[in-house]
């Protein structure tokens, strides 16, 4: 087995463009859950709604890749609206329902027949980011450092990705530090004493609900720009799973927790797959077929998100008091 190789594809995917995709949306879920107590099980549904603004903006409407990405941010505003006006004056519980819901009805409404002019239906959009990589700067030829390999398209995909990362920490970091992040946080511990303070909880619910999802918005745009195609079944509920998982691994209401988690949990996934597929080659595991890596590796997800509830609740570098939320 060789573990050097395994150690770099891991490295990889926990620096590529699809570790940084996954770090967005996070960001924007950290801000729902860790920092306003918002019980968001639907994040996905922003990632789904960002894609396809780029995907119907570019593949159907034929516009720029710029003006789509502005696009999916409006569609991911407009989401955000939608899901809170009628269900953000009433109990956390009531939200959840709605964006799981909400999430897996749109993912359906995209794929269906009556929608394929539109969306393409169960074969999405393609060619999606010649308009971005005819923007590189970078000079043709492979880049690596520490053994990983990456061409000038991924480093461009990962230099853009990653600032936008940088750039939703600075903005996420500044608003905590703020009186409006102060309220905020009040609301996540008990929304009745800041109300009796006079501050109006729904608009402050609210608008941290829109911020929360165009950064889940962005992350569902650069994932269709680094695949450069989507389709609807790509934003199953297991991708909401998978963010609540690296965000508790990580730590909420951490500023790097939402980073942290989704590099270690990919990290770990890719060890963990390629470790399977090498024992599987190598007839170690006779019992262990390769089209049962993939389920493996949910399960390995899920037992990973039980222990770290019962050891290590607050995550790698949370605090365990910001898992106290109000939910009432």
């Amino acid at each position: 087995m060789d573990f050097w190789n395994i150690l770099v594809l891991s490295l990889e995917t926990a620096v590529g463009p699809i570790a940084a995709v996954y770090v967005l949306a996070a960001i924007g879920l950290n801000m729902h859950f860790g920092y306003t107590g918002l019980l968001n099980f639907g994040q996905v549904g922003f990632m789904l709604v960002g894609a396809y603004g780029v995907g119907i903006g570019v593949g159907t409407y034929g516009l720029s890749l710029w003006t789509a990405v502005l696009l999916s941010i409006a569609c991911a505003t407009v989401l955000a609206l939608l899901l809170g006006i009628p269900t953000l004056r009433l109990r956390a519980d009531y939200l959840a329902i709605t964006t799981i819901a909400v999430a897996e009805a749109g993912r359906l409404i995209y794929r269906a027949e009556f929608a394929r002019p539109l969306t393409g239906g169960v074969y999405g959009r393609q060619s999606l980011a010649e308009g971005f990589y005819a923007a590189n700067p970078i000079p043709s030829g492979r880049y690596g450092l520490l053994g990983m390999d990456f061409t000038e398209n991924q480093l461009w995909l990962m230099v853009v990705t990653w600032g936008l990362v940088a750039l939703a920490l600075a903005l996420t970091a500044s608003l905590m530090h703020s009186p409006w992040g102060r309220v905020i946080k009040g609301i996540r511990e008990d929304e009745d004493a800041v109300r009796s303070l006079g501050k109006d909880v729904f608009v402050y619910k609210t608008q941290s609900l829109v911020l929360g999802g165009v950064l889940g918005g962005l992350g569902g745009a650069m994932l269709a720009i680094n695949q450069q195609n989507i389709t609807p079944d790509q934003f199953m509920p297991q991708v909401t799973f998978y963010l609540w998982a690296m965000l508790l691994l990580g730590g909420a209401a951490r500023t790097f927790g939402a980073v942290l988690g989704p590099m270690v949990l990919w990290f770990l996934l890719t060890a963990f797959d390629e470790t399977l597929r090498a024992l599987v080659s190598a007839d170690l595991l006779p019992f262990v077929d390769g089209s049962d890596i993939g389920a493996l590796r949910h399960a390995f997800v899920g037992l990973a998100l039980v222990l770290l509830i019962v050891y290590r609740p607050q995550g790698l570098i949370g605090d365990r008091k910001e898992m106290l939320v109000n939910v009432k």
